[in-house]
């Protein structure tokens, strides 16, 4: 795997990681509510299941924020690894909602598009130690382009299902198995970054506080992107493949078949993040790439027609995550160095809280036969937090 210029070799090993736990979660988040539904649950419980996830991860994540500081970043990415092993294998030999519940709430599961796990800090404060200024950019690009690649072939994964089926095994089996092989990827992910190299001498001795001159600004931006995840919550993969399946009667095949596709958009555009963000700057290339992508899901919401409604949709994947490796990029640079893990943590802590609170709405509408609301809504809050978040930054001048 290529690097950019001017980014330490380590790199590499963050981005394979990311490539094999996004394939994991791009088929997960499809299969999910099927196999939910497969085991006699309802679409309520399928919004409760991926809140769940979702609340689980702000409070893991909370607490790599809050301690995570006093423990090297290679220890706690292999205790995250294998907290991946066991959610996967968990999940796939439990069958009864309180069980899954528990399971969902503690584990990795990832119902949604983007990747709100505990290891989104800790990967992404040791991918910034390994590049500085637009190296810092093209590597944050990578590593976003590079998960939304793999979650694209993850989500054509969701046919194995199928296949096997098709070769004997029943279909509740077939969909285990898939869980089953999270787990494996889980333990891959382990050994992978067992070989992570220790840190420099000057970031071993832990930090007295996971906060201090930057904290003003961390709790801004954190204000401001709970209110985007909890707009991206009200949709995220999971419930929008339920739309998917609900609204138009979408086969599970077509339906892996169009978060390929998505998916591989997303990957396309943000390997140009980086070029776009040199000409208007990260601040700029997060709002303006967002908006018109916000105002394609809501018309996706309101469309005639599966073909009006996936093409929209396909639009929104062309642009709604170019913000990813800018917003990445804008938060390391706006925070000392020694603040990045904490930086990370507290950012991402309160968007999956604030995530965690709208699947179960999400679902709730479903089940209420209000199909177009949670897309209407999640596209309508999110162009107020683009809007927000332009007025309250677009002074501020991020360093190298």
């Amino acid at each position: 795997m290529m690097l950019p210029a001017g980014v330490a070799p380590e790199a590499r090993l963050l981005l394979i990681g990311r490539a094999l736990r996004a394939f994991a979660d791009g088929y997960v988040a499809i299969l999910l509510p099927a196999y939910l539904l497969a085991l006699g649950l309802g679409q309520w419980e399928v919004g409760l299941i991926s809140t769940a996830t979702l609340l689980g991860s702000a409070l893991l994540t909370l607490a790599v924020g809050r301690w995570g500081h006093r423990c090297p970043q290679r220890r706690l990415l292999l205790a995250a690894a294998g907290l991946m092993c066991l959610t996967g294998w968990l999940l796939a030999g439990l069958a009864g909602f309180w069980p899954l519940l528990l399971v969902a709430f503690v584990g990795t599961m990832n119902p949604s598009s983007g990747d709100v796990s505990v290891f989104l800090p800790l990967e992404q404060a040791r991918l910034a130690e390994t590049a500085h200024g637009d190296a810092r950019t093209a590597i944050f690009a990578r590593y976003t382009f590079t998960g939304a690649l793999c979650a694209a072939v993850g989500a054509l994964a969701t046919a194995v299902p199928d296949w096997l089926a098709a070769n004997g095994m029943a279909w509740l089996d077939a969909l285990r198995a898939m869980f089953i092989l999270y787990g494996a990827l889980g333990l891959a992910i382990f050994f992978l970054y067992r070989r992570l190299p220790p840190p420099p001498p000057h970031r071993q001795a832990p930090s007295p506080a996971p906060l201090g001159p930057s904290r003003g600004i961390v709790f801004r931006l954190a204000a401001l992107f709970s209110l985007d995840a909890f707009a991206g919550g009200l949709l995220v993969n999971t419930l929008l493949a339920l739309w998917l399946f609900e609204r138009f009667g979408l086969s599970l095949a077509a339906a892996g078949s169009f978060f390929f596709w998505a998916g591989l958009l997303t990957a396309v555009s943000q390997l140009a993040a980086p070029r776009v963000a040199r000409r208007i700057g990260l601040l700029n290339t997060m709002v303006f790439t967002h908006i018109p992508a916000n105002v394609s899901l809501i018309l996706a919401a309101l469309a005639p027609s599966l073909e009006w409604a996936l093409a929209l949709l396909l639009l929104r994947s062309l642009l709604s995550q170019m913000d990813v490796p800018t917003r990445s990029a804008f938060v390391m640079a706006v925070v000392t160095p020694a603040e990045r893990t904490a930086a990370a943590s507290f950012t991402a802590v309160p968007r999956s809280l604030a995530a965690a609170a709208s699947p179960a709405i999400g679902g709730a509408l479903f089940a209420a036969g209000w199909l177009a609301a949670p897309l209407i809504a999640c596209g309508g809050l999110k162009i107020v937090y683009d809007l927000a978040i332009w007025r309250a930054f677009r002074r501020v001048r991020p360093d190298g």
